[in-house]
């Protein structure tokens, strides 16, 4: 049974099992490989997407649940606000492996919709799901500020 939804602004149709991981759907089925999978238990923060605004951890979500317009990291840079943070994430160097970036881009992006100038205290709270191996942190929250 296929299942319709909106993936960055665009209809599709996921033909698997209601019980399907988003994170697999959007992989496996729409070859959209900028979700990562971390931990497949929601701990991570890697596979964070965006459904209607707010982050969402996509290997948690199955697709026979889905209520809402989803965002993945391919379609946030469609956005200017996307664009801003992308930009802020290069100029202050803040990748290093790059393997959880897309997850922190994700929860970046929503917590600077709901608050264009949040506090340290703010980016933490919004980012603490969130892990980077390579403890980035720092600069992560200022990549957050410059954007």
């Amino acid at each position: 049974m296929a299942i319709s939804a909106t993936v960055n602004g665009r209809s599709v149709q996921l033909d698997g099992p209601p019980d399907m991981p988003l994170l697999w759907a959007l992989r496996d089925l729409l070859g959209m490989t900028g979700t990562k999978f971390g931990c497949g238990i929601g701990q991570c923060g890697a596979c964070t997407i965006q459904v209607d605004g707010k982050p969402v951890r996509s290997c948690m979500l199955p697709i026979g649940e889905l209520d809402g317009a989803i965002t993945t990291i391919e379609g946030i840079g469609e956005t200017d606000e996307g664009r801003r943070i992308q930009k802020a994430w290069l100029s202050l160097e803040v990748v290093q492996c790059g393997y959880c970036q897309c997850g922190q881009i994700m929860a970046a992006s929503a917590l600077l919709a709901r608050d264009p100038k949040p506090d340290d205290a703010a980016i933490d709270a919004a980012m603490s799901g969130n892990i980077c191996r390579c403890c980035t942190y720092p600069r992560i929250r200022d990549a957050i500020k410059e954007a």
